[in-house]
């Protein structure tokens, strides 16, 4: 039979066990608070990141790695994410790489292993998918300076052939009328000129053969013969070219008979001054640039308009003497 033991040894016991379990229970309190400060601070942390706060994340991530290296693993983890992030300004690939290798060079156990390495592959395909985009990018950036200075070229190219065309025009222009004046010399001086005014026409013969035929403006009250001083009437009737001012206010201009017997006579039945100096002129001074342009008005105060240079020609084709008749 054993002997049963005595109350003070039953009391040692107990001391003894009390002295075995402290440590154990001492070192689990201290243990289970680390992991409670060290899950303050990735909260901490993840709040930061969420706010877009990326660089006070990245010192809350560092910190943790410093003061809880247990949990170093997902410190290093999260801060690889922040530098791959997208959304962060400051995203850095290569910082990225290098938290991810150090997850699995230093920590080949930790369970962020495997998703360390899964984003070693994808940052590294995304940094090669950067680069060919970056090359691409300022392959087409080049290519869209060569086709602007190639533009510039062609439009340049265009204006001078747009120049050119012009002048060719303009000497073509000039050569048609050297062609006529070479036929209207050929064939004489004009002896008659015909002014129709209703077809604006004024036409030159010479022995009943045509030389020319001129656009013309007329008086700015064009219809019916001329009656009065100041009418703005051009006339009708018959006259010759009497005289020509080569000082005239309109470039140059031949002087038409006007009035003859029957215009006489028909004011001094109207009791009126039948006027005069009805010429055949050119444009105003000053007004040449207007060129053909001034035929689209009846713009004279009786008198027969054709622009400078046809008014040159015509004095060189007109003798005096050269008959006039105007027509209605």
């Amino acid at each position: 039979m054993s002997k049963k033991p005595s109350r003070r040894g039953e009391h040692r016991y107990l001391f003894l066990a009390c002295i075995m379990i402290l440590p154990l229970l001492l070192c689990g309190c201290s243990h289970l608070t680390e992991a409670s400060r060290a899950a303050s601070a990735f909260k901490e942390a993840n709040d930061l990141f969420s706010q877009g706060n990326y660089r006070a994340a990245l010192t809350r991530y560092e910190h943790i790695i410093e003061h809880y290296p247990a949990a170093g693993e997902r410190a290093l983890f999260e801060m690889g994410i922040i530098y791959a992030y997208p959304g962060n300004e400051r995203k850095d690939y290569q910082k990225s790489l290098e938290y991810f290798q150090k997850i699995v060079k230093e920590h080949p156990e930790s369970g962020y292993r495997k998703d360390s390495e899964m984003m070693l592959f994808q940052i590294t395909n995304v940094t090669l998918k950067d680069k060919t985009i970056a090359a691409q990018q300022a392959q087409i950036e080049t290519l869209q300076q060569e086709s602007k200075s190639k533009g510039n070229e062609l439009i340049a190219l265009q204006k001078k052939i747009e120049a050119l065309e012009q002048e060719v025009k303009k000497k073509e222009s000039e050569i048609v009328a050297l062609q006529r004046e070479i036929f209207a010399v050929q064939k004489g001086p004009a002896d008659k000129i015909l002014i129709e005014k209703k077809a604006r026409r004024m036409t030159l013969f010479s022995k009943d053969t045509v030389l020319k035929t001129y656009k013309i403006a007329l008086g700015g009250n064009p219809d019916g013969p001329k009656e009065r001083q100041g009418d703005n009437k051009t006339p009708e009737g018959t006259y010759t070219i009497d005289w020509r001012n080569r000082n005239s206010d309109y470039h140059l201009s031949l002087h038409i008979s006007y009035p003859n017997e029957q215009d006489r006579k028909r004011a001094k039945e109207l009791g009126v001054s039948p006027g005069g100096d009805i010429m055949i002129h050119g444009i105003k001074n000053g007004l040449s640039w207007v060129g053909g342009r001034h035929t689209e008005i009846d713009w004279t105060k009786g008198c027969i308009a054709v622009t400078d240079e046809e008014i040159e020609e015509i004095d060189r084709l007109v003798p005096n003497g050269t008959v006039v008749e105007i027509i209605p």
